[in-house]
């Protein structure tokens, strides 16, 4: 699934130890009460669940460490007064003894008084392979958005397991992995699909290489769990959240398997949680849903002629994008932007809005003579080590956790039939989104079966925010997790198509979220909110 969270090419989508003896495992833990116990941890007829028990262990021990919170390191980009600090986790929780890895985390205190704080709101901004530690920045820069949350809670960011500061994964050399131009993502033929499926099972081989240690922990379940062991670090009783796009992913999971351990959940861009989607029926479903949005950028960009002159329809503006597209495919852009990295950019715009105006610029100065703003745009910078580290890291870990989360095909023959008949409707991103996941048809470590996501015992109304539109994650996702977590309510905003909607100015979504974060109340009925407003040209 494409993201735009970590990645140029493509926002939306979020790791053995020793055993453990049985005296040492009764000696370390008594029997949790049920409220601090997850929904999986509860005897059966086989016995505990190993993961679940676990969980229980590394929380209580990481309740007793805490965090030990310090001025951020100064490569990590975080302005005062932000800390940082880490929370250690298994990497099995099956092994909770074995061993261990350090979570990062930060956090900005309450901008309220004391008696106006209600604790720590945990952000996951998606991926897999986003990471949340940018968060509290939001109180330093003063977001008008979020100063009434920020009144109550301290604002808390982390890494998941397997990202930037947190264990880190990697595939391939990231300035390998940057390097262009790449292949052309629509085959010509089958030698172009056979070199293709190629460098997949050779990426593949790269993170059993230089990862292979994390692949089989590099679970969305595991990363829940994590998420409840820095909870527990915090000293909070019970968790307070946000997630955005693969966010809510990770929100869904966290509230099934620990529906007792949440106080409040917003999650905002919703993937659709349903185990026949994740996730490869989820990729299909997103490249319907980008080509749609696809063409409501067009039809924007259409209706501003004026200032852009690509075109005054969708029709015409499509012809410019495919002469565009065919310049590149002959001969790149100098040297190196092709179509792989023209989709790689111009995917932002189905993405986010706030990209409509800019890569219509950028454009529109292609078709009026001036390549080199789109090379500026589109091509990798070389020099930008860090950034291309950022970015591989984040590939890594997007392919590693939906490879190990679930079941993928295996037969060529189903991706090639399921993505060639899509292509020829929707073929803005089908085949490059096909690429990009075909790792996971020879994956080399174990792949789970999806947590089948559902209401349990204690689990209080999730607050669920979406746009009709979005490409990233279709609106049906958003629906469905409605319809598993009951007393749930879901924000719809209407005839918009923006990923991530609680980030925009709209308040009669923002007053919702505030509303929810600060009283806990939601609307008796499910609300549709006017769009947010239309970007200028």
């Amino acid at each position: 699934m494409s993201r735009s969270t970590t990645r140029r090419r493509a926002t939306a989508f979020g790791s053995a130890g020793v055993l453990v003896t049985a005296t040492l495992m009764a000696g370390a833990v008594t029997a949790p009460a049920a409220s601090a116990a997850p929904a999986t941890d509860r005897p059966t007829a086989r016995g505990w669940d190993h993961e679940a028990r676990g969980a229980v262990i590394a929380a209580a021990r990481a309740a007793r460490a805490g965090v030990d919170w310090q001025d951020c390191p100064a490569d990590w980009n975080l302005p005062k007064p932000i800390q940082c600090g880490y929370v250690t986790v298994p990497l099995d929780y099956a092994k909770p003894f074995g061993k261990q890895i350090r979570i990062a985390v930060d956090r900005i205190g309450n901008t309220g008084t004391k008696s106006e704080r209600q604790g720590a709101l945990l952000y996951n901004p998606g991926g897999p392979g986003g990471s949340g530690l940018r968060f509290p920045a939001r109180v330093t820069s003063q977001s008008a958005v979020w100063a009434d949350a920020a009144k109550a809670y301290d604002f808390v960011g982390f890494d998941p397991r397997g990202v930037g500061k947190s264990a880190p994964i990697s595939c391939v050399d990231p300035q390998e992995f940057v390097k262009a131009p790449k292949m052309d993502p629509v085959p010509g033929s089958e030698a172009d699909k056979l070199a293709q499926r190629k460098l997949a099972a050779e990426y593949a081989d790269g993170c059993l290489e230089r990862s292979g240690e994390m692949l089989p922990h590099m679970t969305t379940p595991n990363t829940a769990r994590d998420l409840d062991v820095v909870r527990a670090a915090l000293g909070e009783k019970k968790l307070n959240y946000l997630g955005v796009s693969y966010g809510t992913y990770l929100g869904a999971v966290y509230g099934t398997l620990f529906p007792g351990h949440v106080r409040r959940m917003v999650v905002d861009s919703v993937v659709n949680p349903s185990r026949e989607k994740i996730w490869y029926q989820a990729n299909l479903d997103q490249d319907v849903a980008f080509e749609k949005r696809w063409k409501d950028w067009q039809d924007w960009v259409a209706k501003n002629d004026a200032a852009f002159h690509l075109g005054g329809t969708r029709a015409e503006v499509q012809e410019q994008w495919l002469k565009l597209r065919a310049a590149a495919a002959k001969e790149p852009l100098g040297g190196v932007v092709g179509p792989a990295e023209l989709i790689s950019f111009f995917q932002s715009a189905p993405y986010y809005d706030s990209a409509w105006a800019p890569t219509a610029a950028v454009f529109a100065k292609y078709v009026a003579g001036d390549t080199q703003a789109l090379v500026d745009a589109a091509a990798p910078d070389l020099s930008d080590t860090a950034g291309n580290a950022s970015a591989e890291n984040g590939n890594a870990v997007y392919t590693a956790v939906e490879c190990a989360d679930a079941q993928w095909p295996s037969d060529w023959r189903t991706w090639d039939r399921d993505n060639t008949e899509l292509h020829r409707d929707h073929p803005f991103m089908t085949w490059a989104n096909a690429w990009m996941n075909l790792p996971c048809a020879t994956w080399p470590a174990k792949q789970r079966t999806p947590v089948d996501v559902k209401t349990g015992p204690g689990l209080p109304p999730v607050l669920i925010v979406q746009s009709e539109r979005d490409a990233a994650t279709p609106y049906e996702g958003a629906v469905e997790l409605h319809k598993r977590f009951k007393g749930s309510r879901l924000v719809t905003e209407r005839d918009a198509g923006s990923h991530g909607v609680t980030g925009l100015v709209n308040p009669c979504v923002n007053d919702r979220v505030d509303t929810y974060l600060l009283t806990g109340k939601v609307d008796a009925k499910d609300v549709t909110c006017a769009p947010h407003t239309t970007p200028k040209p």
